[in-house]
């Protein structure tokens, strides 16, 4: 396989896509097809206009009757006039989105995309059906009545492949029962600055657990056999391609700088699995890397995803990002050369939103004036045909919801909450203050206390997450689920701190704060609900990592009244708690949980349930120490002899991987098959597990293997390389063993390629160590 440099500069830009013209470069990489024949032959009766058409997309308010683009009445019905504009005069391919930012029933998803279908079956000429796309992030976001599981960064402190992979097979049904094919998901990034807004909608910061989690998302919402045809399956986009989430400022959409080292070590990994997987389509990053937006980047697009990595299926942008090449990132002069630039560096799709006319007519334009290729433009169409037809759309356009009894169901449910209880992490248990007894008198406090919305995080019913009381009203907040545990006679309510509602989410006020500090004295235990109100993307940006203001004081005046504090902990992303963390016994992680959290925390705090939840993300203890566990050795160096210390200081509040039970847990016999490695061998290694405790519980197994010496590229101090998660009766021993192959410990070099260098390598398990050597 060929390595390609990712990196390309500005100037270089419009070069390339010249280049890419004038050679006619962008050819298809599609093996043989049984979709072939029939592209082909709607290929060569296609206008270019038509072509054009399809490497549209448009959100629903631009076809819905209403005001302006922007908005549609209510009910939403379609407006005859511009739909038929859309889909028959600009033949307009794709569809995106809810109208209004807000969730519909099945049965009126089912109308609206019926009469979309009907439109382009029936009224154009080609006859190619609309693909129609949403982002359902932990569940069917813009559906109401279906099931919404923990968020991503949950879905990964469970460490459970079964589990992620069973929330994405309802996903997907409950996705076709919304007449909805295609799903804008999973988040592959790397979720590895906590500063990020998006942080929780990853998989946290290891790129193997984004990798291993990221297939089961694939499996589950394709099949195995990635028949997306099947009426309960659906096509997938990973997103962002490529090296989205870690911006020098933490901020979204802003500026990057990663070396192709860095890209291919830690950010390509996922998304080269996940198209091995099947994946269909991609969406690209929406910033900005060493200077060149990635909507633009030949390199990225087109030498590494297509060429390299092979992957043949669709290339979508992100929200108007063609636009931004020209109004942000100010490479293209105007919008027609912003559209020559993102075409000719790879984009199939274009995610417009509303104004489509100005990118079909430039589009238009710019094939006929040469300077986009008919190969380039056939190549994307192509792709996008290859994915309708891998849908099954032009023989079943839409599916009917009356066909999808298990909908919302309670077994649907019942999933949901087992996610919920195993994504729940203990944190910190001094004196083992947790689990509660029934009968104590509680004190529920803080803002996340009595919010759904808190619980489930945006992307619930609505972008930002703001609608969320409006559709989940049936389930329980954190005091409720309390209270019935309890007995609402045990339990007291004082939110102490609230959220304003209709601001922005960090925007909160005190609510009682005296009073709930008095009720506190009056309590056996207080439980403190803390954390951030919902957001996602721009709008979730931060200034400061630390836990708000308002929060702190609350926090550091009840565990100044005397009664014991369990801090619960209803974040997106690890805001730091290091001002008080010391006062408070017992902390208890729910990360963003969606609908069962309350009642899965309620079950972990009075100890129904045993938790076994490990952290997928590094908890720093201070916001400018923000460093993963698997950093370079000079991040954690101790002290230095001599006049000049040169100690570097390693301080997590919590490290990746860490998660207390109610139960114990002992390693030992470390073993394996050979002390030697060789190329095209397998290694084993084994280690047994007892549960040395008093009840039964879950163990999550985490195997790192630290490579002691790389040539000129310094090793990271460890990687995880296997991950495995058992139930342990009190006493039982289990065996758990994991199969190493050369390329699994391999690193890419500063040529860029991935090489296994022999020299020792040290394995961990938990407490225990052994190495072997790799010859």
């Amino acid at each position: 396989m060929k390595i390609h440099s990712l990196q390309v500069g500005t100037r270089a830009l419009k070069r390339l896509c010249v280049l890419a013209v004038a050679l006619g470069s962008m050819q298809s990489t599609f093996a043989q097809d049984k979709y072939d024949a029939q592209i082909n032959s709607l290929l060569q009766k296609m206008t270019v206009e038509e072509k054009v058409g399809q490497m549209a997309q448009i959100t629903l308010d631009v076809i819905g009757k209403g005001p302006n683009r922007y908005a549609s009445d209510e009910p939403v019905v379609l407006d005859k006039a511009e739909t038929n504009k859309a889909l028959v005069k600009y033949h307009i391919g794709s569809v995106l989105n809810t109208a209004n930012n807000r969730a519909r029933t099945p049965e009126a998803w089912y109308k609206i995309i019926s009469d979309i279908q009907n439109i382009a079956l029936k009224q154009t000429r080609m006859k190619i059906p609309v693909i129609y796309g949403v982002d359902a992030m932990h569940g069917v976001t813009y559906t109401a009545g279906a099931t919404m599981f923990p968020q991503q960064i949950a879905l990964a402190a469970t460490f459970n492949r079964q589990l992620v992979r069973s929330g994405a097979e309802i996903t997907a049904y409950e996705l076709r029962a919304s007449s909805i094919p295609w799903n804008f998901a999973p988040v592959l990034d790397l979720g590895a600055d906590p500063r990020f807004p998006r942080q929780w909608e990853t998989f946290g910061e290891d790129p193997y657990l984004v990798t291993e989690l990221g297939k089961q998302m694939i499996k589950g919402m394709e099949g195995e056999d990635n028949n997306v045809a099947h009426p309960e399956k659906v096509a997938t986009s990973l997103k962002h391609f490529l090296g989205y989430m870690v911006p020098v400022s933490g901020k979204d959409r802003t500026p990057a700088y990663i070396s192709d080292q860095a890209l291919r070590e830690y950010h390509l990994p996922a998304f080269k699995a996940a198209i091995e997987a099947g994946a269909h389509s991609v969406m690209i990053n929406s910033g900005i890397i060493n200077g060149v937006p990635v909507h633009a980047n030949y390199n990225i697009l087109t030498k590494l995803l297509k060429e390299e990595l092979g992957f043949k299926g669709l290339v979508i942008t992100d929200w108007g990002d063609i636009e931004n090449l020209h109004t942000r990132d100010r490479i293209a002069k105007d919008h027609k050369e912003a559209i020559m630039l993102a075409i000719n560096a790879g984009i199939d799709m274009s995610m417009i939103a509303y104004n489509y006319e100005v990118f079909c007519d430039n589009l238009i334009a710019l094939v006929k004036e040469g300077k986009v290729s008919q190969e380039r433009l056939d190549d994307a169409v192509r792709r996008i045909l290859w994915v309708k037809y891998r849908l099954g759309l032009f023989e079943k356009p839409t599916t009917n919801p009356k066909n999808y009894a298990k909908f919302g169901s309670k077994e649907f449910e019942t999933q949901a909450y087992l996610a919920a209880q195993e994504a729940i992490t203990l944190l910190k248990n001094q004196n083992n203050l947790l689990p509660l007894a029934k009968n104590k008198k509680i004190l529920v406090t803080g803002p996340n206390a009595n919010n759904m919305r808190t619980l489930n995080g945006a992307w619930t019913y609505s972008w930002q997450g703001e609608k969320v009381d409006e559709f989940a009203g049936k389930y329980n907040t954190i005091l409720e689920a309390v209270q019935k545990k309890a007995g609402a006679g045990n339990v007291t309510y004082v939110p102490g701190v609230s959220y304003k509602m209709d601001g922005k989410y960090f925007e909160e006020y005190a609510d009682k704060m005296d009073e709930a500090v008095a009720a506190a004295r009056n309590a056996d235990v207080v439980v403190l609900c803390v954390g951030e109100n919902t957001y996602t993307e721009t709008p979730g940006n931060m200034s400061d990592l630390y836990l708000s203001d308002l929060q702190t004081e609350l926090a550091l005046k009840l565990a100044a009244a005397g009664k014991p504090v369990v801090l619960v902990l209803n974040e997106g992303r690890p805001r730091v708690i290091s001002k008080f963390e010391d006062k408070v016994p017992a902390i208890v992680q729910t990360f963003l949980p969606g609908n069962y959290g309350g009642d899965a925390l309620a079950d972990v705090l009075f100890g129904d349930i045993n938790p076994s939840g490990k952290l997928p993300y590094t908890y720093p203890r201070f916001p400018n120490s923000i460093v993963t566990y698997n950093h370079k050795p000079s991040e954690s160096r101790s002290t230095v002899e001599g006049v000049y210390n040169y100690d570097a200081d390693y301080n997590p509040q919590f490290e990746f991987g860490h998660g207390l039970s109610y139960t114990t847990f002992s390693y030992g016999n470390l073993k394996l098959s050979s002390s030697t490695l060789k190329a095209n061998q397998t290694l084993t290694i084994t280690v047994d597990v007892t549960n040395t405790g008093k009840r039964e519980g879950k163990e999550t197994v985490l195997l790192y293997i630290s490579d002691m010496v790389a040539t000129l590229m310094t090793p990271d101090v460890k990687r995880l390389r296997g991950f495995d998660k058992l139930s342990l009766k009190p006493g039982e021993t289990k065996t758990v063993s994991f199969q190493i192959k050369p390329d699994d410990i391999a690193f890419v070099n500063l040529e860029n390629k991935r090489v296994t260098e022999p020299g020792e390598f040290k394995v961990q398990i938990a407490d225990k160590t052994v190495s072997f050597q790799f010859e």
